[in-house]
């Protein structure tokens, strides 16, 4: 990967519908060569999908829970069932296994508590977890996808 190619995912980043004339002006390479770059680095898996990011606000889902899971099961079967449970619930948008005090961290996104808590007991009841705690966002002062490119 070369600076170029850096170029080209930090522009993707920003805006991935930009037009590959409009990259390949901005990183110095006509149009075919730009194209053949962005091939290769979404065939090399370096682009995993391009998206759509919504406003939460604007589609009534302005309330964001951090969840920490903590469960004294750790078999294979625990974890499929763990796993299954939340891969179904939508408004749980991202989940993590964690190292230390939490198990498992969710992020949970709902129009309001009440809604919030139907997701909650949703999750309960689907598996055996022997501490859960949510902590609400108050203000988001940093939100970004875009990855830095500088390790690459």
């Amino acid at each position: 990967m070369d600076r170029i190619d850096k170029h080209i995912l930090s522009l993707l980043q920003e805006d991935c519908e930009l037009a590959v004339a409009e990259i390949g002006q901005r990183v110095g390479l006509s149009t075919s060569p730009c194209w053949r770059r962005i091939q290769r680095l979404e065939q090399q898996g370096f682009v995993k999908k391009r998206v759509a990011l919504l406003d939460p606000d604007l589609i009534n889902l302005s309330l964001t829970a951090f969840v920490t899971v903590k469960t004294n099961q750790h078999s294979v079967r625990w974890l499929e069932v763990f796993t299954e449970a939340v891969t179904e619930l939508p408004e749980v948008v991202e989940v993590y296994r964690m190292s230390g005090e939490v198990d498992y961290l969710l992020k949970i996104v709902a129009p309001d508590i009440n809604a919030y808590d139907r997701v909650y007991k949703k999750l309960i009841s689907r598996i055996e977890i022997m501490d859960v705690s949510s902590s609400f966002v108050m203000e988001v002062l940093k939100s970004t996808t875009a990855l830095p490119l500088s390790y690459a």
